[in-house]
């Protein structure tokens, strides 16, 4: 598997003229209006154990949440990098946590999965008391990742045990959205993954392994441009959950590669595909009701 593009550099060719990251330059760019942001809210003890929260000016006792996990090779990434992603979900009209989790080589799998149950477990606690400007109610639970973050989201929507440890039910959750995913790896050829999924646990690591009948609806995106993630692991997991009777709906997006997946949220500036971002705000509004 080559290298999930850890931090989105050379998104955009302009931001050679400051000498800064695509993200930094991306996030400048973004509007600020209609949401407020709360950032470094803790969901675990350590460093990496806090997410930042988009609650959008309108925000009720119904409107959906999503959890977003950020890509990176399991080694690298941030949450830092990605409030355009925030702000392209807040606008629409959703509350959206985007956690940091353990990386590699601080932990191994599947020390950043439970991470990311603890975290969502945090954010179903804040939406169901309130805080934050968010109203305490019964709001539409959505898990969402890119890359490395998609194969978490998968492993909370698909393999119920994690959330199950944290006092949560993952028949619970409204839906699971995965870009760029890598969902069916095996076997790993390349050193450093096979020292992120020891073998003890290595077959446990691939959501196609999990995929339900009785999982939440699921919105699988990828790109034919993909040399990161090729398609064919949307389309194993796709399979797999159709197999088993459960619900997938596949965005399949020629010219579209790794970052395009997720740089097409993007509102500041029209990258990558418009169609991702309206096909997110419309499987999320269509599984919310």
């Amino acid at each position: 598997m080559p290298r999930l593009f850890p931090s989105l550099l050379g998104l955009l060719s302009l931001c050679v003229l400051a000498g800064c990251s695509g993200p930094a330059v991306l996030n400048a760019l973004t509007s600020r209006a209609g949401f407020e942001t709360i950032r470094d809210l803790r969901y675990a003890p350590g460093e990496r154990g806090t997410y930042d929260l988009y609650v959008p000016d309108n925000a009720d006792t119904r409107t959906p949440v999503v959890v977003f996990f950020h890509g990176g090779s399991w080694d690298g990434g941030s949450k830092s990098l990605y409030p355009f992603v925030g702000q392209s979900l807040a606008t629409a009209g959703f509350v959206v946590a985007i956690p940091n989790y353990r990386l590699y080589p601080q932990t191994v799998f599947p020390g950043f999965v439970e991470d990311g149950a603890r975290a969502v477990a945090a954010v179903e606690r804040l939406a169901s008391q309130g805080g934050h400007g968010l109203p305490a109610g019964r709001h539409p639970l959505f898990v969402m990742g890119h890359s490395a973050g998609a194969q978490i989201g998968a492993l909370l929507a698909f393999d119920g045990r994690y959330l199950q440890r944290v006092g949560l039910d993952a028949r619970a959750l409204s839906g699971f959205i995965g870009l760029a995913g890598p969902y069916d790896f095996l076997p790993i050829q390349e050193e450093r993954y096979k020292r992120i999924f020891p073998p003890a646990v290595r077959a446990d690591s691939q959501p196609v392994r999990f995929a339900s009948g009785r999982a939440a609806p699921a919105l699988l995106i990828t790109g034919l441009a993909d040399t990161t993630v090729e398609p064919k692991e949307t389309q194993s997991m796709a399979r797999a959950i159709r197999e088993k009777g459960g619900q997938v709906e596949v965005r399949t997006y020629p010219g579209l590669d790794h970052v395009g997946a997720v740089s097409s949220l993007a509102t500041a500036l029209p990258l990558g595909n418009r169609d991702v971002r309206d096909s997110v705000i419309r499987f999320v509004k269509d599984h919310s009701r």
